[in-house]
């Protein structure tokens, strides 16, 4: 599968559809918002982020690229939605931080930029795109030996189905419906086994906790609906 290829345009053109609201904290989008806070939490506990260079990949309208950059990183990010990518670029400017975004695949960047970054950052894409493993397999190219690359995803388990897709999606509508879809969650084993082929080692997996009544997001043992992973670059 060549770079180009490891995009699903429908999936870029769901995306392309919310761009306008990227930055709308009720808006359909509002899960990544409740999210973030926990996300950069859960980077900066593993990580100095103070002056590393930091890859975003899939970084839509930039939530936590921002988010990461005023940690005091400097900070690229990349993604293949081109709308998205101009509402990022544009309230970069607005809040004038200095931010590299650039619509380019992750392939291409890891082809061009080998070992570029101390820190890789994919957070909710790897469930979006037709092969996942490319994904990782890059990430792992782009960041340098003894570096961290963060992951984010989706576990599929029945669990998962009934939170992610029918409670978020049909019941309580805090996601556009099509957001997801079962066949492309990723079990952790798998995910585990894409980083050692990649030479990443697993350092730390944690668990997403929801309570959707008072929007609050916690990290926990159990992995079995949303969970992020911290690995780090074998050295050679």
């Amino acid at each position: 599968m060549t770079p180009a290829q490891n995009a699903d345009p429908k999936e870029l053109q769901r995306f392309e559809a919310v761009a306008a609201h990227w930055w709308d904290p009720q808006g359909p989008l509002k899960t990544l918002h409740g999210m973030n806070p926990l996300r950069l939490r859960f980077i900066k506990e593993r990580v100095d982020l103070a002056g590393r260079k930091v890859l975003d990949v899939g970084c839509g309208g930039g939530l936590l690229t921002e988010a990461m950059t005023a940690a005091g990183a400097n900070v690229t990010g990349i993604d293949l939605a081109h709308e998205a990518l101009l509402v990022a670029r544009l309230h970069a400017i607005e809040n004038g931080l200095a931010i590299d975004y650039c619509e380019t695949s992750v392939e291409d960047l890891a082809h061009t930029s080998p070992a570029a970054f101390d820190v890789v950052t994919c957070l909710e894409m790897l469930e979006h795109v037709p092969d996942p493993a490319s994904v990782v397999a890059s990430c792992a190219r782009l960041v340098k030996p003894g570096g961290r690359v963060f992951f984010s995803t989706i576990n599929r388990t029945p669990k998962a189905w009934l939170m992610a897709v029918v409670g978020a999606e049909y019941v309580l509508n805090i996601l556009p419906r099509g957001t997801h879809e079962y066949a492309r969650f990723i079990r952790p084993s798998e995910l585990a086994a894409w980083m050692r082929a990649a030479g990443l080692a697993t350092e730390t997996i944690s668990g997403v906790r929801y309570w959707p009544v008072v929007n609050h997001y916690a990290l926990s043992p159990v992995v079995d609906v949303n969970y992020l992973v911290c690995a780090r670059r074998e050295e050679p």
